[in-house]
């Protein structure tokens, strides 16, 4: 099924992600390639056979005279595909072109204000001499521009802050429109993608859910039957009830229990989606077999492995089964398949809830992926699309391993119980104040610290609950969150209060980096 597409080349940035995020927000379909797709020597195939319909470079660390700089076919330029350039971007394209680009004396880093010389083609949307604020990250500079170039905006430091080519539809910008530090980059990338390329949003969680539940069907035809392990988390329920759309009764989740899980959630993702969404699912109370292969484990990655291979056996256990298994459902979100991609090499490890640990060598099934094109906030879009409640769709991330990292030192039937119930206090206090959906994660954490306490004149020798509350929008760096005293008052007196075996309530006000945000 083809859909406008921007493609992105990625030339090693560190926002390469971010101009992803921000096409998808103009309601335009991208996808982000390696820049060697189009190096000198490779030919343009792979470029031609995804029949953009605009072309952005993104930025990069190298210099454009670098003995390993990647490099740009200069026929990419003939395609007749309208391109931006970004930073490396603009620097490459001047340079393949017949521009001059030399070492600027400092790197430019931080602020910068742009006049806007002509508002045209990606400035369409400027006043004449308007005062831009845009954000610079580069160590070269324009010195003079390919012919044919114009300028459109200039800095105090960049004469060539933003020039275009405007018979070929080639544009280029020193400056960083995708990060939130230009406040009006969003009009330079909405006027590329709309003025210039003339595309339109039509990229929309609807338009995703009916393309997605069509391409499941035609993947898996009319023979075999297919297989989900649900977590109850928000990537494999989304992957789940479109594949539900898609195949009706021949998909089966399986949903394990594996004692690690939040309070009452087993009983809630079942509730969900068989009477709601009426899913064929098989709920697996397999509690005692992960606890008992968890006993006496205390170091946080053999608590990993021990539970990644339990799930294996016991969801081949379960898989086996089901009559005529072909396929495997998974909750992959592009990210992961970024991570794979980027310009920069393949990442080391994918992480381990995203490959389901090797299920589909072991069983010999094939995958479908129906959410590998999306971002999580996408996912979730597309979840209210098909009518799942905003409360669960928006749930906070929980790890694969579940409770276990969460309860240092040994993981014990007793303790989970603990920590299940203070976190359950949390939850529902941060719920009631109006913060739930304003943090990217909060909830407890339960130390193998015991300290004396006092309660109902009784001496106590229990443990420390950390409170673990943090900002972020994508994970990868998080803020420690400025929650009011006195919620954090009412949580700490609830769970000292209400749950025997914690006396002692702290706050962790650690950032990361350094810390991470799980404590294991």
């Amino acid at each position: 099924m083809s859909r406008a597409l921007v493609l992105i080349l990625d030339y090693g940035s560190q926002y390469t992600q971010l101009i992803a995020r921000r096409v998808r927000e103009q309601h335009v379909y991208c996808e982000i390639h390696p820049c060697t797709i189009a190096t000198p020597g490779a030919g343009l195939d792979q470029v031609k056979a995804l029949h953009p319909s605009a072309i952005i470079l993104s930025g990069g660390p190298a210099s454009v005279y670098g003995d390993d700089a990647p490099q740009v076919d200069p026929a990419l330029f003939e395609l007749g595909v309208p391109i931006l350039g970004i930073c490396y971007g603009l620097q490459l394209t001047a340079h393949v072109l017949g521009g001059k680009v030399e070492r600027a004396t400092e790197r430019e880093y931080g602020p910068a204000r742009m006049v806007v010389e002509r508002p045209e083609g990606i400035l369409h949307r400027f006043a004449k001499d308007e005062l831009v604020d845009v954000w610079m990250s580069h160590g070269d500079r324009i010195a003079a521009l390919p012919p044919g170039f114009s300028t459109l905006g200039v800095t105090g430091n960049t004469p060539f802050c933003a020039v275009a080519d405007e018979k070929r539809r080639i544009y280029g910008v020193q400056f960083h429109p995708e990060v939130v530090h230009t406040p009006r980059g969003a009009d330079v990338l909405a006027a590329f993608l709309f003025d210039v390329a003339k595309m339109r949003p039509s990229w929309t969680p609807g338009s995703f859910v009916e393309e997605a539940v069509a391409r499941v069907a035609a993947t898996v035809g009319h023979q075999g039957h297919v297989i989900c392990g649900l977590s109850g988390g928000v990537d494999s329920s989304v992957a789940a009830l479109l594949c539900h759309r898609a195949l009706d009764d021949r998909l089966t989740c399986i949903f394990v229990d594996n004692g690690l899980l939040r309070e009452g959630e087993f009983e809630q993702v079942q509730s969900m989606f068989r009477e709601s969404f009426q899913l064929k699912l098989v709920a697996v109370d397999a509690r005692h077999e992960f606890l008992s292969a968890l006993a006496g484990i205390t170091e946080p990655e053999q608590k990993r492995k021990t539970i990644g291979r339990v799930f294996i056996d016991v969801f081949e256990r379960e898989a086996r089964k089901v009559d005529d298994a072909k396929w495997l459902v998974q909750g992959t979100l592009y990210p992961d398949v970024i991570e794979s991609v980027s310009f920069k090499g393949p990442s080391a490890v994918i992480k381990s809830h995203h490959n389901v640990g090797g299920l589909p060598e072991r069983m010999h099934l094939k995958l479908i992926e129906p959410l590998r094109e999306l971002f999580k906030d996408e996912a979730r879009a597309a979840g209210e699309a098909m009518g799942m409640p905003r409360n669960f769709i928006w749930r906070q991330p929980f790890p694969g391993p579940g409770l276990a990292i969460r309860c240092l030192g040994a993981v014990e039937e007793h303790r989970l119980a603990v920590l299940r119930r203070a976190d359950a206090i949390l939850d529902t206090e941060i719920r009631a104040a109006g913060f739930y959906e304003t943090l990217w994660q909060s909830f407890c954490v339960l130390l193998p610290v015991r300290s004396v306490g006092v309660q109902g004149d009784e001496r106590t020798y229990d443990e420390t609950c950390v409170i673990r509350a943090v900002t972020s929008t994508d994970g990868m760096t998080a803020d420690w969150a400025k929650l009011p005293y006195d919620l954090l008052g009412r949580v700490s007196a609830r769970i000292t209060n209400e749950v025997k075996g914690i006396n002692r309530v702290v706050y962790d006000i650690s950032s990361k980096p350094p810390s991470t945000i799980e404590w294991e």
